[in-house]
C-alpha cells in the first residue's frame, strides 16, 4: 500500500467514523444515572471509535482491522467478537446480540437492559453489567459503581474477615485498658510505699 492509498483510505474512515458512534446510549445513560459519561462505557477509548489515538480506528494496525470487520460482520449473536475499539463490555453486547439487534435497539436504549440480561458481571464487583449501564458506571472496572452498592457488596462477601477485625480490636482495645489501669495500680502503690 503506497502512501496515497492509505492517506485516502484514513480519510475515508474519518468521515465515516461518525456512522459507528452510536450516541443514543450516552444521552441514555446520562438521562437515568444523572452522570456525565464518555464512551468508555463501551469503547476502548474514552473519546469513542474515531480518531488517532489508541483504540481509535486511525491508530489500527492491519491485523486489527481485520478483527475489526470480522466484529462488524457478527450479525447474529453468540458469534465470537474481539474488536480493538470496544472494551470487553462493548465486545459482549455484540456477541450476546449480534450487530443486527444492537442496531435495532439503538431505536430504544433503554431495551439493551432486558435485552442483555442480568447474568453478566465482568468486572465481578457483584453488580450486574446492565445495572452499571443504567447507573452509568463502568462494567469493566471493579472500584466503579454506586458507592454504597459497593459497600454493601463488599460486607456480605467480606463478613467473617470484618468481624474478626473488629472483635480482635475490642479484645485489644480491652487487654490495654486493663494494662493502663493495672500499670496506674501499681504506680499508685509504689508512690505511697515510698
Amino acid at each position: 500500500m503506497n502512501l496515497r492509498t492509505f492517506v485516502v483510505c484514513l480519510t475515508g474512515l474519518l468521515v465515516a467514523a461518525p456512522a459507528f458512534t452510536y450516541p443514543e446510549f450516552q444521552t441514555f445513560v446520562e438521562a437515568q444515572s444523572n452522570r456525565n459519561v464518555n464512551c468508555a462505557l463501551c469503547h476502548a477509548h474514552p473519546d469513542g471509535p474515531e480518531g488517532l489515538k489508541p483504540g481509535q480506528i486511525g491508530s489500527l494496525s492491519p491485523v486489527q482491522l481485520e478483527k475489526l470487520n470480522k466484529a462488524r460482520a457478527a450479525f447474529e449473536p453468540g458469534q465470537e467478537v474481539d474488536s480493538p475499539i470496544l472494551n470487553p463490555f462493548g465486545n459482549h453486547i455484540i456477541q450476546v446480540l449480534g450487530k443486527q439487534q444492537f442496531l435495532q435497539i439503538r431505536q430504544d436504549p433503554a431495551a439493551l437492559v432486558p435485552a442483555l440480561g442480568r447474568e453478566s458481571d465482568l468486572d465481578r464487583d457483584g453488580i450486574p453489567d446492565v445495572d452499571e449501564y443504567r447507573a452509568g458506571t463502568l462494567p469493566t472496572d471493579p472500584n466503579h459503581g454506586a458507592p454504597w452498592t459497593l459497600f454493601r457488596i463488599n460486607l456480605a462477601r467480606r463478613w467473617f474477615p470484618i468481624l474478626m477485625i473488629f472483635l480482635a480490636t475490642c479484645a485489644g482495645v480491652y487487654g490495654l485498658s486493663n494494662f493502663i489501669q493495672g500499670f496506674e495500680r501499681y504506680t499508685a502503690e509504689k508512690s505511697t510505699d515510698s
